[in-house]
C-alpha cells in the first residue's frame, strides 16, 4: 500500500495525473466520458483497509447513542470562498455560450482540490463548527447544482475533480478525522462520477476511507445522511449496488485490477452501503424501501457457501455477505432457507433409514416424509395429534392423506389441508384469533384457557408453510412478526421470555386503529386529562361475558392519568394489548413456529420477510401470470384466452385479487413470483351458461368457451366476488 506521507513523495501518482491532464480531449467533450482514467490499474494502493470494516455485528451497523462524542481535533482555519449558487450558475450559463470554461475549471479544480477547500466551497458558515449529527453543516443546494453540472462540462473539468479527490485521498492522515473530513466524505459520496467504471479505483479507496473510520464517526455519517434528499439518497445507494455487481460480475474483467489484488472492494463498498441501511433504518418514515437495498446479483453467487462461511465464522475477520442481510434479496434468502431446510430433512431422513438399518427392519419410503393422516370431520384434533407424535419428523418433506379417500398427494391434498386448517381455525367462532374489521387483520384472543396447545399448532403450520412452499391467506398486523422473530433464535434457557417485543402506538394503529386514535387523542388533548377523562392506570377487557380489570403497573388502579404521566400510560397500555395480554397465547404460536423454522437462517429476515415467506407478496403483476400461464383443452391463442387476458389485464387491482383469491385462496404471489402459482387454464365443457370454477388446491382455474368477451366479463365478475370462503373445490 501506499506510505503516508507529503504529497511530492507520490511519484507514481503525479506521474499519473499528468497522464491525464496530457491526454487529448476527444470529440464531443462535454458528455460524460467513457474512460475518464486510462491505465488505472497502474495505481498504488492506499493504506489497508482496517479491521473494523468487516461488520463486528450481524444487523447493518451499530448506530451509537446520541449522547456518545467522538474527541474532536481543532478544525484548521478555512480559505474563505464566496462563490454562491447564483454565481456559479451564472459562470456555468456564460461557459456554454461562449465556451470558456476556465472559470467553471478553476472553481471545481479549487473546491476539490483537498478536503479543506472541499470544507471552504460547501460548508455553509466556514466559522461554526457544526459538530453535531442534527446539522452537517453542508450547503446541500449548493453541492446538488454543483454536481448536477458536472457531467455537462468538458472532460478535463471533469479530470480536475478527480485530480483533486485523489490529492485529498493521499493526504496524510494525523490522528482521528475531524468533522471537516467528515463532512467531505459525505460530500464526496455524492459524486456522479463513481457511476463510471472508470473511476472504480478512486471510488473504491473512498470507500475503503470511509468503511475504515471509527463507529463514532461512522455514527455521524449514518445521521447526516438522514438529510439528503430521497432522489439522491437512492442514488448513491443504486451506485453502491452497481459497484458491487460489477466488482462481481465485470462486463470487461480488464477494466478492473485482478480480484485478488482487491479483496477489500466488496467489503468497504458493503459496510458503507450498510451505514445507509441504517440511516435509512432511523428515519421514520424511512427514506427509501428496504427492498431498494437487495442486490438481485447475489441472486447468481454460491448463497450457501456465504452461509456456510457465515455459519463457521460468524461476524469473525472472514466476509460473509450473510454478515449485511439487508443486501441480499427475499428470494435468495428463501433459497438459504429452503436449502438448509432441505439438508435438515435429508440429514433427519438418513438418520433414520440407518436406524432402521441396524435394528434389521426394512425400509419404508414413507419414513422419509412427515405423513400426517387425518379425518375431515375431526380435522384439527387430529392435526394436533399428528404433529405433537411426529415432531421429530417436522422438517421432513410433508404428505397429507385424508383418512377414507383414495389418492396419492401430488401437492395438492397438501395445499388442501391447510386451506381447510386455517379456515377452521381462523373462524370467528372458534375463537381462538379476532378478525379487526378496520384494520382487515386477526389478532389473538386474550380469553384464558388451560391448553395453548392449538396455537402451537397454527404457529407449526406457518413453519410447515415456509418450508414447504405454501402460500397462506392468513392476515396477521406487521407486529405479529416482529414478535415472531423475538428473539429470532429459541433461547436455551426455558424462563427467558419469547415473543416481547418494542411496541408502540404504530404498532396497535395497524391491529386496533379506533383504540389508538383515541389514544392519540388523548396525548394531544391540550386540557386537563386527570379532571376531564377521569382515568387511572386500569383497564378493563371483556372475557366471555365478565369484565375483568387489569392494572399496567402496581397499584395502577390508584394512580391517576395525568398530563404528565400520559405517555407513559399509552406505552403501557400499547404494551399490555400487544404483548402482555396474549403471552401465553403467543409463546405458544413461538415455539410452534420454531419448532419447525429453527434455524440460524431466520437471523437473516426481516420481520416483513418472515410476512412474505408465509403470505407471499402483495403486488400481483397480471402480465407475468399471463406469460407463465399453462392451459389444457386451450392453446393461448384461442379466442376465449385472449378474451380472458384482455377482461383481466383490464380489471382493477381489487377485481385481480378477488381472482387469483379464487383460483388460489390466496391474493398474494409467492416468493419466486407469478411464475410459481404454476397457474393454469382448464377447458370445461360444461354450458356456458355455467361460472367458472376454481380448483384453489391445484391454482387451477376451469373455463368454459364463452362466445364473446362481455358474456365472458360478466360471468367471471360474478363468479369471482361471489365465491365463499377460500373458493374450495
Amino acid at each position: 500500500g501506499l506510505e503516508r506521507g507529503a504529497k511530492n513523495q507520490f511519484s507514481t501518482f503525479s506521474d499519473f495525473i499528468t497522464t491525464i491532464n496530457q491526454k487529448k480531449e476527444g470529440t464531443g467533450n462535454r458528455s460524460p466520458p467513457a474512460q475518464l482514467i486510462p491505465n488505472i490499474k497502474n495505481v498504488r494502493d492506499l493504506p489497508p483497509i482496517c479491521l473494523d470494516v468487516r461488520q463486528k455485528q450481524r444487523v447493518s451497523v451499530e448506530t451509537l447513542p446520541q449522547q456518545l462524542k467522538a474527541p474532536i481535533p481543532p478544525e484548521p482555519s478555512l480559505p474563505i470562498r464566496t462563490k454562491t449558487v447564483k454565481d456559479f450558475q451564472d459562470d456555468v450559463e456564460k461557459a456554454k455560450s461562449s465556451g470558456d470554461w476556465k472559470a467553471v475549471h478553476d472553481f471545481y479544480s479549487t473546491s476539490f482540490d483537498s478536503f479543506l477547500e472541499i470544507n471552504a466551497a460547501f460548508k455553509k458558515d466556514a466559522n461554526f463548527p457544526f459538530n453535531t449529527i442534527e446539522d452537517s453543516g453542508i450547503n446541500a443546494k449548493f453541492v446538488n447544482v454543483v454536481y448536477d453540472a458536472l457531467l455537462n462540462t468538458p472532460q478535463d473539468v471533469q479530470k480536475s475533480v478527480l485530480k483533486g479527490i485523489i490529492n485529498g485521498l493521499l493526504q496524510e492522515w494525523k490522528g482521528p478525522r475531524t468533522k471537516d473530513d467528515l463532512r467531505a466524505y459525505c460530500i464526496l459520496l455524492q459524486n456522479p462520477q463513481f457511476s463510471n467504471t472508470s473511476t472504480y479505483v478512486i471510488y473504491a479507496h473512498l470507500l475503503r476511507q470511509i468503511a475504515a473510520l471509527t463507529e463514532a464517526d461512522h455514527h455521524f455519517l449514518v445521521h447526516w445522511s438522514k438529510k439528503i434528499a430521497q432522489r439522491r439518497f437512492k442514488q448513491l445507494v443504486d451506485r453502491l449496488l452497481q459497484f458491487i455487481s460489477l466488482r462481481l460480475f465485470p462486463a470487461k474483467p480488464e477494466e478492473f485490477p485482478p480480484m485478488m489484488k482487491c479483496t477489500w472492494w466488496i467489503p468497504s463498498a458493503t459496510k458503507v452501503l450498510a451505514l445507509f441501511n441504517a440511516a435509512n433504518s432511523l428515519s421514520s418514515p424511512s427514506i427509501i424501501s428496504y427492498t431498494d437495498f437487495y442486490n438481485s446479483t447475489l441472486d447468481h453467487i454460491d448463497l450457501m457457501e456465504e452461509y456456510h462461511n457465515w455459519q463457521c465464522y460468524g461476524n469473525s475477520h472472514r466476509f460473509s455477505f450473510c454478515q449485511y442481510p439487508f443486501i441480499i434479496s427475499i428470494a435468495a434468502k428463501k433459497v438459504i432457507i429452503q436449502r438448509d431446510s432441505e439438508q435438515q430433512m435429508i440429514s433427519i431422513a438418513r438418520q433414520s433409514l440407518v436406524d432402521k438399518v441396524s435394528r434389521r427392519q426394512k425400509p419404508d419410503m414413507n419414513m422419509l416424509f412427515l405423513n400426517v393422516k387425518v379425518r375431515r370431520t375431526h380435522l384439527v384434533s387430529d392435526s394436533l395429534d399428528e404433529l405433537a407424535r411426529k415432531r421429530a419428523d417436522l422438517k421432513k418433506k410433508l404428505k397429507v392423506t385424508f383418512v377414507g379417500e383414495a389418492g396419492l398427494d401430488m401437492g395438492g391434498l397438501t395445499k388442501e389441508w391447510f386451506l381447510l386448517l386455517i379456515r377452521q381455525i381462523f373462524h370467528p367462532d372458534y375463537g381462538m384469533f379476532t378478525y379487526h374489521k378496520d384494520s382487515h387483520c386477526h389478532w389473538f384472543s386474550s380469553f384464558k384457557c388451560d391448553n395453548y396447545s392449538e396455537f402451537r399448532l397454527v404457529g407449526a403450520l406457518m413453519g410447515l408453510a415456509v418450508y414447504n412452499s405454501i402460500t397462506l391467506d392468513i392476515r396477521f398486523p406487521p407486529c405479529c412478526y416482529k414478535k415472531l422473530l423475538s428473539p429470532p433464535i429459541v433461547p436455551c434457557d426455558h424462563n427467558t421470555l419469547v415473543g416481547i417485543c418494542d411496541v408502540a402506538l404504530e404498532d396497535l394503529i395497524q391491529v386496533m386503529p379506533e383504540l389508538a386514535h383515541g389514544l392519540s387523542e388523548l396525548l394531544a388533548y391540550e386540557g386537563n386529562v386527570e379532571e376531564d377523562f377521569y382515568s387511572t392506570f386500569q383497564v378493563f377487557q371483556e372475557e366471555f361475558g365478565v369484565i375483568k380489570s387489569y392494572n399496567l403497573k402496581p397499584n395502577g388502579d390508584k394512580i391517576p392519568v395525568t398530563n404528565q404521566n400520559r405517555k407513559e400510560y399509552v406505552q403501557l397500555y400499547v404494551d399490555f394489548l400487544l404483548n402482555k395480554s396474549i403471552y401465553k397465547q403467543f409463546a405458544a404460536f413461538y415455539f410452534g413456529f420454531h419448532s419447525v423454522c429453527a434455524s440460524y437462517a431466520l437471523l437473516l429476515l426481516r420481520p416483513e420477510e418472515v410476512e412474505i415467506l408465509v403470505c407471499g407478496s402483495p403486488e400481483l403483476d397480471m402480465s407475468a401470470l399471463q406469460r407463465s400461464t399453462q392451459y389444457e383443452g386451450y392453446q393461448k391463442t384461442d379466442l376465449t384466452i385472449r378474451y380472458f387476458w384482455d377482461v383481466v389485464l383490464g380489471f382493477s387491482l381489487d377485481l385481480q385479487k378477488k381472482l387469483l383469491h379464487f383460483a388460489t385462496g390466496s391474493d398474494r404471489v409467492p416468493v419466486g413470483g407469478m411464475a410459481d402459482l404454476n397457474f393454469k387454464i382448464s377447458k370445461s365443457e360444461t354450458s356456458t351458461d355455467w361460472l367458472p370454477v376454481a380448483h384453489t388446491c391445484f391454482n387451477q382455474l376451469c373455463l368454459p368457451p364463452y362466445k364473446n368477451k362481455k358474456e365472458l366479463k360478466q360471468k367471471l365478475i360474478i363468479g369471482i366476488s361471489n365465491a365463499e370462503g377460500f373458493g374450495l373445490e
